[in-house]
């Protein structure tokens, strides 16, 4: 009786685990930003922000980068849906969040998404930023301790000048920011002037900051990203507990053109309790 007992919940674990792994498998990634179904709008802080939902599972928040959407996680989002409920916004002045205020700052958007995850009462979550998005997120578990579990940031800056970004991108965001001077000063090139500004003029975050972190981070760069080497070690060496990940190979858009080995090593990093590794055992 004891071994039917045990085969039938096999059976329904087995089913069980299909019909979830079949449900999020068939998201269509092109609806990802713009999917009615999963889509929603929420007043907050001034602006109506974007957001969308996938799945069940302890919270995870992912960030986007500068200028992009939630599409730009359209290989994250059926992955990660499998085992979490994947909350996904486009930032203020970007996507579908539109907001026709003057001012555009790290901040302040960390202080947005601090806002839409205590409209979703979410307590506490495992977060992904990308680029704009890492810095907001750094600046989320500065400013909002306790909010993140743990924290995944790929091709973030403290700072917008060259000891922190390669020289060659560096002046070609000064030269791109220079662009829209030229142009007629409509509703879109002022939003769009106010989004690319942050490329070139900002962040200004202390490397101390990062000491009150209190959260597990792991720290992901490109060996090639347009975020100098050295300044990932830096960010890295200034947060207590903190991974550090750099592939080989690899540019800027870690979560697209290394999206399979990105999303397990993540995935990994959210499952496995951080292990702080000193003195003899760094030999292991």
């Amino acid at each position: 009786m004891k071994n039917i007992k045990a085969l039938f919940l096999v059976v329904i674990a087995i089913m069980t685990a299909s019909f979830v792994s079949a449900q999020f498998s068939s998201i269509d990634t092109t609806k990802i930003g713009d999917n009615e179904k999963a889509g929603h709008y929420i007043k907050i802080r001034g602006f109506n922000m974007y957001y969308e939902m996938y799945g069940t599972g302890y919270p995870l928040l992912l960030i986007h980068d500068n200028g992009g959407s939630i599409s730009n996680f359209m290989y994250q989002v059926p992955y990660f849906a499998k085992n979490y409920k994947v909350i996904v916004a486009d930032s203020r002045a970007q996507g579908k969040s539109t907001d026709t205020g003057d001012s555009l700052g790290y901040a302040m958007m960390a202080d947005d998404y601090n806002s839409l995850l205590d409209a979703l009462h979410v307590d506490s979550c495992y977060v992904i930023g990308w680029g704009d998005g890492a810095i907001e997120s750094l600046l989320l578990a500065i400013h909002h301790p306790g909010k993140i579990k743990k924290l995944a940031i790929t091709g973030a800056k403290l700072s917008p000048d060259t000891s922190a970004v390669d020289a060659t991108a560096y002046n070609w965001a000064l030269k791109y920011n220079e662009s829209f001077e030229k142009l007629t000063q409509t509703a879109e090139v002022k939003n769009n002037r106010k989004v690319a500004h942050l490329l070139s003029f900002g962040p200004h975050i202390n490397p101390q900051q990062l000491n009150k972190i209190q959260c597990p981070v792991l720290v992901i760069s490109g060996d090639h990203d347009v975020i100098l080497l050295k300044h990932t070690l830096l960010i890295a060496a200034s947060i207590p507990l903190s991974y550090l990940w750099i592939i080989p190979g690899a540019g800027h858009s870690t979560p697209v053109y290394y999206k399979d080995q990105f999303n397990e090593v993540v995935d990994h990093f959210f499952k496995t309790p951080y292990k702080k590794i000193e003195g003899l055992d760094r030999f292991n």
